[in-house]
């Protein structure tokens, strides 16, 4: 029963493969444009008007070192190639759906690794920890259709990033195999650990 659990395993990787394969996810997502770098001008310093106070004269001096340091800052920057204008104005956290383009798939394999360890050497400990990898790997599955699902109905997404699409009939297939898959590793793991 692990060797079949084991097939229908690769069948659903392979399935989701396929399914990563044949979207438009490698073209829902251009890499970010950024305009070219402006300089920024500098504003005329004023004098202060008789009746300011101290402060809103050291407020003007902030802003024209502000100004100043913007301007070499822009300067410098004028030179950078577009990626890393890019990766410089990136977030430091990624969005939900990169992590999770990342996560499904690798919680995906190393279960399938950690069940071939189980079938080969029938140590229970790699059976339950498959078992809880396709589980980790179903809630993000889901929670990255549900992702993609918002993302294809959101009204004000940029009409340059037309949102990810797959196939229905290769969504259900894998989301199928992957039940089937889930049912019958825990259903191993329950049985062999009597």
């Amino acid at each position: 029963m692990a060797i079949m659990v084991l097939v229908l395993w690769l069948f659903t990787a392979g399935a989701g493969f396929y399914l990563l394969v044949t979207s438009n996810l490698g073209r829902a997502r251009p890499a970010a444009t950024t305009p070219a770098a402006t300089t920024p001008t500098a504003e005329p310093a004023t004098a202060p008007a008789e009746s300011a106070t101290v402060p809103a004269a050291a407020a003007g001096s902030a802003s024209q070192a502000a100004s100043k340091r913007e301007m070499r800052r822009a300067a410098r920057d004028r030179f950078d190639p577009p990626s890393l204008t890019a990766a410089k104005n990136a977030p430091v956290v990624p969005e939900l759906r990169s992590l999770l383009e990342f996560a499904h798939p690798a919680f995906a394999i190393v279960g399938l690794g950690f069940w071939l360890g189980f079938t080969l050497v029938h140590d229970r400990g790699l059976g339950w920890i498959a078992v809880r990898l396709v589980t980790a790997t179903v809630c993000l599955g889901l929670t990255w259709y549900t992702a993609n699902t918002r993302a294809a109905r959101s009204k004000n997404a940029p009409e340059d990033q037309p949102a990810p699409s797959f196939s229905n009939r290769l969504v259900i297939l894998h989301g199928s195999a992957a039940t089937v898959t889930f049912a019958l590793a825990a259903l191993t793991a329950l049985v062999l650990s009597r």
